[in-house]
């Protein structure tokens, strides 16, 4: 892939997860923003764009298999990768997280009264995402497998199509909320780090909490960049 200031920041995390990193260092967001252009990123981010691509091309010399393997799926596999792999993910990290938040503020809390904004918060991003993954399963998906099935060739009643497109508008508002909502939590806890009264626990914690907001980055990377696009560039085609 060829890179310029003119290339889509979505695009080029699409080729090669690899660049996520290069382009977070840079405070560059490729999942809910990564439908503008490098220059325009870099602008944004106050990042020189002819400095950075270097740097983008170098770690995308490493061919990335994930990428190629998720490139070669079809929409509706990509919808059950989405919801196997990252749905699951949220499903089985909010309980732990909640558990090991209320521990910290009854331990820490008084020290540290940031955690009380941290468990506020992670508890409405929780609400937010278990409502979000049933309407992207209940609603959503089924609409973008009857496209991929009816695309292949497939009997698929598009009489009962519901279309995507005003789902995906609200799904899109939604990832921007949780973003904006991650990048709060990350902030106020200096980007999840362990203070030094901080025990175990706590190290736990904030490892996992980053861990969890590294793994929304993919997902709606996934689903803003590829899955959504793809959906709408069918339903156009086939006038659904």
């Amino acid at each position: 892939m060829n890179i310029d200031a003119n290339t889509i920041v979505g695009d080029i995390v699409k080729e090669s997860y690899k660049a996520a990193p290069v382009l977070e260092n840079h405070h560059i967001d490729f999942c809910c923003g990564g439908n503008i252009s490098l220059n325009d990123a870099c602008a944004n981010a106050s990042v020189d764009v002819a400095a950075l691509i270097p740097q983008l091309e170098e770690v995308m010399k490493e061919e990335d298999f994930d990428a190629r393997f998720i490139q070669s799926l079809d929409l509706d596999q990509l919808a059950d990768y989405i919801e196997k792999r990252h749905h699951s993910y949220v499903k089985e990290k909010i309980p732990f997280l909640k558990a090991k938040l209320e521990k910290l503020c009854n331990a820490h809390g008084g020290n540290h009264p940031e955690l009380f904004d941290v468990a506020r918060m992670f508890e409405e991003s929780a609400a937010n995402l278990s409502a979000h993954l049933m309407k992207e399963e209940l609603v959503l998906f089924p609409q973008v497998r009857k496209l991929a099935k009816a695309n292949r060739g497939e009997q698929v009643d598009l009489e009962q199509f519901q279309g995507v497109d005003s789902p995906i508008k609200v799904m899109l508002a939604e990832h921007d909320a949780e973003g904006d909502r991650f990048r709060t939590i990350s902030e106020i806890t200096n980007g999840y780090r362990t203070p030094d009264d901080g025990c175990n626990t706590y190290e736990v914690t904030m490892r996992t909490l980053q861990e969890f907001e590294d793994d929304l980055h993919r997902h709606i990377h996934l689903e803003n960049n590829i899955l959504f696009p793809g959906a709408l560039k069918l339903e156009e085609e086939l006038g659904a």
